[in-house]
């Protein structure tokens, strides 16, 4: 059970002030959120400069990666939610002044995502193969996707440490050194996956195979320079592995936070799947589109998922050390610049659509359905900005059960069962449709949602005093 009183190390050296609870809010923000973004950026160019060298040696090879993708964000959205819920755990008890707690945190999480990471690798032995024979029985994409997750899955305890790592520097309000970690090893795959994937210097061309290889290698770097930046570099947390034993409570509270975001990562991961199947029924070229699709969409999607990685930490740690007013601040800024985000967004895939598909190399089949495809479901970008923000304000309280429940009802409840009722009717403008209705009434759930919570004073939460109903009822007004 968590006391209040300060242990005899908090005492012998007490924190110092953080600029997470002094800082004037916006410029406090956008220091925080521009390097996570970037850094999600950087992110999604693994799986998108496969795709771009990828295509160019066949559009069988990207019909594999492409069928791949959704592994490859499950592995991401699982790591993301483990170093979610350790980066909302260790800003919380850093406002609350509890040092000692804050460092256990950082091994716990740590062995959070080892396990998380073996996990998947025993599972991806056994499930690889029916996966993608879900999908396709075209022997060439077969042998290529196969072999491509194989390489990825297998060395996946790359991106869950890495991750990891980069959450916990989030949660101490450091943000440049994730972001140049993580430029190392995406840089690094540029350079390797031409060299790999088409032979050049005297090497074989391994085709798909280098691809994976050059992701991997990239991958491991940024894990084993963020290990060492860790443990080599002062922080305001320490990996303190003297007299380190195992707290379950600290790993409830880490997955209190960290399975919910998981889920709702690996909602999209599913999501893809399931449409995947739907647009096979069309052909080749639709499942390659909407591959592409969703690697474009992360230009937009991952910058505005890096800005509320900036604000968890803010908000985290000034309702740890209850400063309501704070706390609203930095939501009330985070709305605004994401919306603006979406808008940006919106506006590139409208006037764009052409060129960016251009990038991979785009057939004149896949031009012809992808154009309008991607100005289509641009329109979805407008109200799935209410969707990014809001959830990351109970994130950092130490609850993600709310925002999961209206992400389920946004992505399966409505995407999937509409995408496969206007499919028939309508074709494939039908499926792209059902995205905009989807954000549409996920908005609206949200906000009907926390009006409802307003009416009822639905604030059962043990977590929940007095203080904190006068904060959630204050923030449904906003």
């Amino acid at each position: 059970m968590e006391t209040t009183e300060l242990t005899e190390l908090e005492k012998k050296e007490p924190m110092k002030e953080n600029k997470m609870g002094t800082r004037t809010m916006l410029p406090l923000l956008l220091s925080m959120a521009f390097p996570p973004m970037l850094s999600m950026l950087i992110q999604s160019l693994y799986n998108i400069v496969d795709s771009m060298f990828v295509a160019r040696y066949s559009e069988n090879a990207l019909t594999a990666v492409s069928l791949a993708f959704p592994l490859q964000t499950l592995i991401v959205a699982c790591s993301v939610g483990i170093g979610v819920g350790v980066n909302s755990y260790i800003a919380r008890k850093l406002g609350e002044q509890r040092q000692e707690e804050a460092d256990s945190a950082v091994i716990h999480g740590l062995l959070l995502a080892l396990t998380a990471s073996i996990l998947f690798v025993t599972a991806g032995a056994f499930c690889i193969e029916p996966f993608f024979r879900m999908f396709t029985d075209d022997g060439a994409i077969l042998a290529d996707g196969l072999i491509y997750a194989r390489i990825c899955v297998g060395f996946c305890f790359g991106p869950f440490i890495h991750i990891c790592i980069e959450k916990i520097f989030q949660a101490t309000g450091k943000m440049i050194f994730p972001m140049a970690l993580q430029a190392i090893g995406a840089i690094l795959n540029i350079i390797l996956d031409p060299i790999l994937i088409f032979g050049y210097f005297g090497l074989p061309a391994m085709g798909v195979t280098g691809a994976a290889v050059a992701t991997v290698i990239g991958q491991m770097t940024s894990m084993g320079l963020s290990f060492f930046v860790l443990v080599a570099f002062q922080h305001d947390v320490k990996l303190r592995l003297k007299g380190f034993h195992f707290q379950g409570a600290i790993i409830r509270q880490i997955l209190t936070v960290a399975v919910p975001n998981a889920c709702m990562n690996a909602l999209g991961s599913l999501l893809v799947m399931g449409l995947n199947a739907i647009l096979i029924r069309f052909s080749n070229t639709a499942v390659s589109l909407f591959g592409i699709y969703y690697k474009l969409q992360t230009f937009v999607f991952m910058p505005a998922s890096g800005l509320s990685q900036g604000a968890m930490p803010i908000m985290g740690y000034n309702y740890g050390a209850r400063s309501r007013k704070r706390l609203l601040e930095c939501l009330k800024y985070s709305i605004g610049i994401c919306f603006l985000i979406m808008v940006i967004g919106f506006l590139l895939f409208e006037g764009a659509a052409g060129y960016l598909l251009s990038l991979f190399h785009a057939s004149s089949e896949m031009l012809e359905i992808g154009i309008p495809a991607l100005r289509i479901i641009a329109v979805s970008f407008l109200p799935a900005s209410i969707g990014f923000i809001l959830p990351t304000m109970f994130q950092a309280m130490g609850n993600g059960i709310d925002s999961l429940i209206v992400f389920l009802l946004r992505q399966f409840v409505i995407t999937l069962p509409l995408a496969w009722f206007l499919h028939g009717p309508f074709g494939l403008t039908g499926i792209w449709v059902s995205f905009i209705v989807a954000e549409t009434a996920g908005a609206a759930a949200f906000l009907l949602y926390w009006r409802i919570q307003r009416r009822t004073n639905c604030c059962e939460n043990s977590r929940c005093n007095s203080s904190d109903r006068s904060l959630l009822l204050k923030y449904m007004e906003i």
